[in-house]
């Protein structure tokens, strides 16, 4: 218990700093005076500061530094990006000799003279071995890491009490969730045999598949702390060489990670969630390689429908839907007000249609900055698909500055059926809106025929006051009222088995051109 409470201090004392600062933004004395107007450089700084904190803290806080960095729901955008930046390679310098964990899991299996190490992360080394004739790879686990992560992870949750206090209503909605949800990305993360079964999955469902390749695992030598795969090698995506030799251009790769991640995610329903250029390589002979699958996702097929949905949403336009699809996303509570959100939204889309250029992370920071005013979060498997689509657009357009994520986005979901091109979806809009409609279109017949018999009694009359001019204000007007009496009448025939709806629907349109004409006249 000591060395937590020990631990605990060390964090507070470290954190200190950067806590007083942000008091001092919201008040200038802490205490009272009046809100500082920091400008976005010094809060870049104090974001790389705290970078740097967490680097220093060691592995449990590197990967909250990095989940954070997709949870606009809890941090500033200008945080996010600087917390992104650590999802590079860290220096190795905690956990001791990552032999004795291959002596412990493998024992006699593999020969230990033939290690050698090829990389190292904030979790685990890789390193290369050869087992029978062949060259394989290991990823090992920090000795004694996992003791060290579960210590760092009470000291977060201890964290969280201190901070509620400090945060704005929305930010407290998510601090809520955040611990939590640090635990079971952390956690899923560590465990090995995870990643392995998750790359065969994989594997498997691109088997054949001549644009990517995934390392075969070796399931006899895996275990929670080691995993054991195919050796393969490529060149960095992002390195000026990757593409000299081989028939394939940068954006022609960009292309292709954007539909291999749609494909894993949208399609089969378990997708790689880290597609930094670290992790990806390009092969000799022009295929997408894949490295470390710690951080993955399996999704239901619920929230792949509600995801689609929400991109149908956006494309449309259509305010109500996108509600509907961050409801049902569990991004916005179901009580939330609607009318209000439905107002936001309306905006955030105004906005994005007056830019020249709209990128993914403009989408997601829009969205983000105008839902500030109401509860939301962002559950670790939406915050998944957030964090493969900044860093992947990030990716892409490393390779292509001229890159359009989203046209490529769309274009594959059209291509595989799961939205409509424009036409398709007018149509659509169009019968539903008839749909909804039919209610009401069957009720018109008794109710002209309940007017006409009131107006044969005598029940009913109808007064006007005489307008001024030429007196054809009433013949203009009984065109229109025909023209629209016979659309009804065409729109309820053509649920009769004869074609009646098409002489009236001729009759409709020459009324109609009769009340265009004399408008004009």
């Amino acid at each position: 218990m000591s060395g937590l409470f020990r631990r605990y201090l060390v964090v507070l004392v470290r954190f200190f700093p950067f806590a007083l600062a942000f008091l001092r933004d919201r008040r200038r004395f802490i205490l009272f005076g009046s809100r500082r107007q920091v400008p976005d450089e010094a809060h870049r700084q104090r974001a790389e500061q705290i970078r740097d904190t967490m680097l220093e803290l060691g592995p449990a806080f590197i990967k909250v530094g990095q989940v954070l960095s997709t949870r606009p729901d809890i941090v500033p955008p200008v945080y996010a990006d600087v917390f992104g930046t650590l999802q590079d390679e860290v220096p190795e310098g905690a956990g001791g000799d990552p032999k004795h964990v291959i002596a412990q899991e493998l024992g006699d299996e593999l020969d230990q003279s033939t290690l050698e190490p090829v990389a190292g992360g904030s979790l685990a080394y890789v390193y290369t071995a050869t087992y029978r004739g062949e060259r394989i790879a290991l990823k090992m686990r920090r000795p004694e890491l996992k003791p060290m992560i579960t210590r760092d992870l009470r000291v977060v949750r201890g964290l969280v009490p201190l901070i509620r206090p400090f945060a704005t209503e929305r930010q407290q909605y998510s601090i809520e969730n955040a611990a939590d949800d640090f635990e079971d990305i952390i956690l899923d993360e560590l465990d090995f045999d995870r990643e392995a079964t998750v790359m065969a999955d994989i594997r498997e469902n691109f088997d054949g598949d001549e644009r990517v390749v995934i390392p075969a695992v070796y399931e006899d030598l895996c275990s929670e702390r080691v995993l054991a795969m195919e050796y393969l090698t490529g060149q960095k995506v992002t390195d000026g060489n990757a593409f000299d030799g081989i028939d394939m251009t940068p954006h022609e790769m960009a292309t292709r990670i954007i539909n291999v991640y749609l494909q894993m995610g949208l399609v089969d329903g378990v997708f790689h969630a880290d597609p930094h250029p670290g992790n990806l390589a390009v092969t000799d002979d022009g295929r997408l390689l894949l490295f470390d699958f710690g951080m993955n996702e399996r999704l239901p097929p619920t929230v792949q429908e509600d995801i689609v949905a929400l991109y149908r949403a956006l494309v449309r336009r259509d305010v109500d839907d996108l509600v509907d699809a961050l409801v049902a996303l569990d991004v916005l509570e179901p009580h939330v007000n609607r009318a209000e959100v439905g107002r936001v939204l309306a905006l955030v889309i105004e906005n994005l249609e007056g830019r020249s250029e709209v990128t993914w992370r403009m989408i997601i920071t829009e969205l983000t900055t105008n839902l500030r005013a109401f509860p939301f979060r962002i559950p670790p498997d939406v915050m998944l698909l957030i964090r493969v689509g900044t860093v992947g657009e990030g990716v892409c357009r490393q390779l292509d500055p001229e890159f359009d994520f989203l046209a490529a986005v769309r274009s594959f979901l059209v291509e595989q059926g799961l939205i409509e091109n424009e036409l398709n979806a007018l149509i659509e809009e169009t019968r539903a809106d008839i749909r909804r409609s039919l209610p009401a279109l069957a009720r018109v017949p008794s109710r002209v025929d309940r007017t006409l018999s009131r107006l044969e009694r005598g029940e009913l009359v109808v007064r006007t006051d005489p307008v001024e001019g030429r007196g054809t204000g009433a013949q203009k007007l009984g065109y229109a009222v025909v023209a629209g009496a016979l659309i009804v009448a065409a729109a309820i025939l053509t649920f009769h088995e004869r074609p009646y709806e098409i002489p009236v629907g001729a009759a409709a349109a020459g009324f109609l051109l009769f009340y265009l004409v004399d408008i004009r006249s």
